[in-house]
Formats: C-alpha cells, sequence, structure tokens
C-alpha cells in the first residue's frame, strides 16, 4: 500500500516519460504502449535456452538442437524479447552508458513476464561481475535489474553467496566454445545456500556460457532447479 502511494506521488510530481520517443509514459513506468509494442518479443523459442527457434524448425521435444547435443547446466530461460531494436538500446544505455533509469523500465518488463509464465525461486541471484570490472564500471547491471525484479515479485535476493573468482576476458568476438572455455571456473560460492531453486537474472543471454557456468556452480552446491531470467536473448 504504501508502495502504491509513493508511485502515485511520483507519477504527479514527476510524470514518466517515454525513454523511446520522449512521449508519456504509462503509468508507472518510463514507456508508452506504443513503444512497448514494438519490442521485438521471443514468442517461439527452446524452452531450455530460449533460442529463437528458425522457421520450419522441428519443435517436438520443445529443445532446440544445441540443448538435445549438449544439455546446459540450468533447466530453463525465461526471455521475454529479443536482443535487437529498442531493447538492444534499453539494454545498451543501461550497460555502457549508466542510465539506471533503464533498468527500472527493463526489470519491471521482466517482471510483468515473469509473474505469468514464471514460478517464484526461493532466491535470485544476479550475476555477478568481477570486482576489476566493477571498479571500471562503477555498477553490475544485472543487480540494477534484478533489484526491481525482486521487490516486483516480493522475492528474495542473494548478492553474498556467489561471486566471480575470475577475471574473464571479453565475450565479444569468441565463438561458443571459446565463450564456454573462458568461463570455465568463473565463479565460486562463499557460502552454503540451501536453496532448491535458484533464478540467474542477468541483461542480455547470448551463447548462455556464463549462465551454464554459474548454474553449475549452483549445483554444485546443492541447488536442484536453476533457472535462468534474462530481459533479451540474442
Amino acid at each position: 500500500m504504501v508502495n502504491n502511494w509513493l508511485n502515485i506521488i511520483q507519477d504527479k510530481l514527476l510524470p514518466p516519460t517515454c525513454l523511446l520517443c520522449g512521449n508519456h509514459g504509462r503509468p508507472g513506468r518510463d514507456l508508452c504502449l506504443p513503444c512497448q509494442e514494438t519490442l521485438p518479443r521471443n514468442t517461439d523459442c527452446c524452452r531450455q535456452c530460449a533460442s529463437p527457434f528458425a522457421t520450419g524448425t522441428a519443435r517436438h521435444s520443445g529443445l532446440c538442437g544445441s540443448c538435445l547435443a549438449r544439455p546446459p547446466a540450468f533447466d530453463q530461460t525465461f526471455a521475454p524479447y529479443l536482443h535487437h531494436g529498442a531493447m538492444r538500446h534499453l539494454i545498451a544505455m543501461l550497460k555502457f552508458h549508466g542510465r539506471f533509469h533503464h533498468a527500472r523500465i527493463l526489470g519491471t518488463l521482466l517482471a510483468d513476464y515473469l509473474r505469468d509464465t514464471a514460478e517464484i525461486p526461493d532466491l535470485i541471484i544476479p550475476v555477478p561481475l568481477h570486482p576489476g570490472r566493477y571498479r571500471q564500471r562503477g555498477f553490475n547491471q544485472a543487480l540494477e535489474i534484478a533489484r526491481i525484479v525482486a521487490r516486483q515479485l516480493q522475492a528474495p535476493l542473494d548478492i553474498q553467496s556467489c561471486h566471480r573468482q575470475r577475471n574473464t576476458r571479453h565475450q565479444t568476438g569468441l565463438n561458443a566454445r571459446q565463450r564456454r572455455a573462458n568461463m570455465t571456473g568463473a565463479f565460486a560460492m562463499r557460502r552454503p545456500l540451501s536453496a532448491r531453486h535458484a533464478a540467474i537474472l542477468d541483461d542480455v543471454m547470448t551463447t548462455g556460457s556464463t549462465t551454464h557456468e554459474l548454474a553449475r556452480t549452483l549445483k554444485r552446491a546443492g541447488v536442484v532447479r536453476v533457472d535462468v531470467w534474462t530481459c533479451s536473448r540474442a
């Protein structure tokens, strides 16, 4: 109730403005309905890794060829949007330009989708940044989005149990095999987990190598089910 009143007061004093076109945003979000409807949705995809199916692909199992041939450590991926166009812009402005209000709309869009499609886990774990990378950037975009999602879904947020112990090289330009090798051993647990079901949260998923390695680390720590929540799928 208090949060609802705070949102009403904020909308009156600072009316939401669409981050994409500059027109009035919808109540409680900096995005207008026409712009939200243009965001590229990821509707026909693998249930495990959320990779979009190619036209004409057989979908009897609901899994893509990669997941059938080499199943990732995570169990299911929830990725409502594709990583291009306006969605790519929203994420890039947060990640590379520190536009924190973009985290608010990205988290809200993701929470809207998850509320109807996903089971709420025992813990939400944003993908950790290495301390060196954190000092360079000054923030963790996955954590900023995760704060919004956790608050809106009323789910526990865990940023202490797992850390990134290797400052891995940037994944850009690496193929899938190189990305997996680059991420091997990147994460470690600081303390035991009692959770049986955890959700890894990230801004964008490309090959899934990062989330695979983090999920493998969590399962070694005793987590039974690991989902991936991500704003977009490349």
